[in-house]
């Protein structure tokens, strides 16, 4: 059988896995990171797929789609967008939307919490205790289940700690926790 007639497998094609939760664990995410995907998610089916999909009809009204880049191009990225959407509602359908502002006041470290600590060597910096969809390192947030937002959990400012980091063993002191203020109604 010519090779022509077979199905190729496209690494593009291959299902996005999601991010492992631990055993046992919940997708927890504030309020804001469910707004920001559902509002994607919407964007996507809205608007984005069917101006895809308007290209990818007019180029193959056009003849030969063997070399028309229009309509390859257009196939390629329904799929990524078909990916996205498909991501996206499971992560939304699994998701635990949990809001930190009812810990406002709090000193001990829970979900959402933005922690100022400290290293064996006195640099300090603070992390925001973010869902796994929504953290960004960039801005300072952390996933819950990343190893320095596990071990701030549940400690309280003033607490030493001990952090497994992959080369060796640090000790962190937590300075301060802060949560966000609770919207007025």
């Amino acid at each position: 059988m010519s090779k022509a007639f077979t199905k190729e497998t496209d690494a593009d094609d291959e299902e996005l896995q999601l991010p492992s939760l631990p055993a046992g664990g919940k997708n927890y995410i504030t309020p804001q990171g469910y707004a920001t995907l559902r509002d994607e998610l919407l964007d996507l089916i809205d608007n984005e797929r069917p101006k895809v999909v308007e290209v990818v009809h007019w180029a193959a009204s056009n003849g030969d789609r063997s070399e028309n880049g229009d309509y390859l191009y257009g196939k390629k990225r329904l799929r990524e967008i078909d990916r996205r959407i498909r991501f996206l509602t499971k992560r939304l359908e699994i998701a635990e939307v949990t809001d930190p502002s009812v810990h406002f006041g709090n000193a001990q470290i829970f979900f959402g919490a933005t922690v100022t600590y400290a290293d064996d060597a006195g640099v300090e910096r603070t992390v925001t205790i973010k869902g796994i969809d929504e953290a960004n390192s960039a801005q300072g947030e952390v996933s819950w289940i990343s190893p320095i937002a596990r071990t701030l959990l549940k400690a309280r400012e003033g607490d030493e700690l001990k952090l497994v980091m992959p080369d060796r063993v640090g000790d962190i002191e937590v300075l301060k926790v802060s949560y966000p203020a609770p919207r007025q109604p």
